[in-house]
Formats: C-alpha cells, structure tokens, sequence
C-alpha cells in the first residue's frame, strides 16, 4: 500500500510539472527549454527561470508570447491560462537594454528646462555680444517662469507622483525622446528669448489671458496625474477604472480617458496664445498628435480590458476625438 500511494505522488508530480520550450519569436529557432513549471506559474516565473539559464536576459528585457506573431504576454499570465502544455512552445523577443522609467523622465525633463533657462540669459555665443544687456518684453518673462514651472512640475512628478506599470523602457527611447525635448525646447527658447521677439499683438489682454489658460491646464494636469496614482496601491500593477473625484478637474474623466493629456493640450495651447510664437505652435501641434496617438491607444486598451467601462467617453477631446 505503502509503495502504491509513492507511485501516484511520483504520477501527479509529473503531470503537474510542464517543461516549456523557448524559441526566437524572429526566427523559430529553439533558445532553451526550461522545466519544474507548473500550470499555475505565471510568465513572471519563466522570465526568472529564463535569467538564471541566461543572465544576460534580465526579466525586464524580456518578452513572451503564446504565437509568434501574438500579443505580448503580461507577467501575471499564467501558463495554464495562455494555452501551454506540456512541452509547449514560448516565442521570445528580446527588447535590448533598459533603463528604468524615473532615469527616462527626469532626462527627457531637466533637459528642456536647462536649455531654455541658458538661452533665456542671452548668452553672446547665440546672440551676439550686449543681447543681454537688451530690455525683456514682460511676456518673455512670464514665459519663462511658465516654462520652468512645467518642467520643474514634470521633474518632481516623476519623483514623488507617478508609479509605473512597467518598471523600465529600452535605453534607445532615451535618445529618441530627449531628441524630442530638448531639439524642441532649443527651437522655442531661440525665438522666445531672441533680442528682436514681438509681443503679442492684443497686449496684456492676451498675456494674461494665456497665463491663466495656462495655469488651470497645469493644475488640471497635477489634479489627474494624482488621481491616476491614488488608483493603484503601492507595489502592484493593478488596474482600475478612473472616475471623478471631490476635485473638480477630475470632473472631466465623465468625458474623457486621458484628461491628463487633455490639459496638457490646454497648456501648450495657452502658452501659444499668450507668447503669440510660431516655434511654440508647432511644438503645440506635434505634442498633441502624440498625446492623441497615446490616448487613442489607452482608450481602446480601456474598453477591451473593462466591460463596464463607460462609453460616452472619447480618448482626448470631449465628444470628438
């Protein structure tokens, strides 16, 4: 009897286990098969066996999918739950180097505040000798404070506000998207600062105006960026639907997915207006194209992932876009 009961221990312990193939999702050629995994082992499971067979994939460089060409598969994932057997098959993509998130963002923003604040002093080298002893229009100045105020608001959110799904992102992004910023912020800062800028043409009315257009799209901004952090708890991944709350910015998630990129717009838009500056316009319409390619993806993501999620909702702008 003794012997019967160790023969069906050793029977289930074998059925329950699963070794897992791990081929090149570009090529189908097999990596390694990696064993002892269970039905209940998530992908956050193979991505650790994975790195201690090859430590040169670290999890966060890694990505699985059940077919070649599928969706990416999400840590929590489990084997069972994603259709793999015993013996069954991975596809593996390596996603190159990372870099976590904070080190992406705290670049991409200090950059930009730097760069405007060094040509806001007029420095000889770009305009000249005497350029700074020249008089600031008023709006220069309050253009400045405004830009600072933004990218200073960016820097200490990325500290002390957001919390990331995904702890890093591939170091070329770095490049890519400080390219973005800095190329940017070097374009409007030229003109803005430049000794021979224009103010606006509708004076203090279109100054003011601006600036507190400007003002509420940041706070706007500040408001559902904490919302968004107060929908996941410390440590976890998880995902909620965003809904309004006593703060009257947050009124507009009744409307739309991403108000924080909402206000971004307001922002940009505001700060165009009230320096009356092509450079500024333009980084205005690329900014907006990308939060609107962002929003659209977020939103459809939304309404896949939660049944209940609220239809009337667009993913940028209230009943349009």
């Amino acid at each position: 009897m003794a012997r019967l009961r160790y023969l069906c221990a050793i029977t289930v312990t074998t059925i329950s286990t699963r070794e897992v193939q791990i081929v090149q999702a570009r090529t189908g050629d097999l990596i390694t098969t990696l064993g002892d995994l269970r039905p209940k082992s998530t992908i956050q499971d193979v991505k650790k066996a994975f790195s201690k067979e090859k430590p040169k994939y670290y999890p966060d460089r890694q990505s699985f999918r059940a077919d070649a060409k599928g969706k990416m598969l999400k840590d929590g994932d489990t084997l069972e739950s994603v259709g793999i057997r015993n013996g069954g098959k991975l596809f593996f993509k390596d996603l190159g180097p990372q870099v976590g998130w904070t080190t992406v963002f705290l670049t991409e923003y200090a950059g930009p505040l730097v760069i405007y604040l060094i040509f806001y002093t007029r420095p000889a080298i770009i305009y000249g000798a005497g350029a700074d002893k020249l008089p600031y229009a008023q709006v220069v100045n309050i253009a400045a404070a405004c830009w600072t105020f933004h990218y200073a608001k960016r820097l200490l959110e990325t500290v002390f506000v957001h919390r990331f799904s995904h702890a890093t992102m591939p170091i070329k992004n770095i490049f890519k998207n400080s390219m973005y910023y800095w190329g940017f912020a070097s374009f409007v800062a030229y003109f803005m600062n430049h000794p021979m800028y224009t103010p606006p043409a509708y004076g203090d009315l279109q100054v003011y105006g601006g600036l507190a257009a400007f003002v509420l799209g940041e706070l706007g901004n500040f408001s559902i960026h904490v919302a968004l952090r107060n929908l996941r708890p410390p440590g976890t991944k998880d995902r909620k639907i965003p809904y309004s709350t006593s703060n009257p910015f947050t009124w507009l998630f009744g409307l739309v997915s991403c108000p924080n990129y909402t206000y971004e717009a307001v922002s940009w838009i505001a700060f165009t207006v009230m320096t009356q500056c092509l450079p500024a316009g333009l980084f205005t319409l690329a900014g907006f194209y990308q939060m609107a390619v962002w929003a659209q993806g977020k939103h459809r993501n939304y309404v896949k992932e939660f049944k209940n999620y609220p239809r009337r909702r667009k993913p940028i702008i209230p009943f349009l876009l």
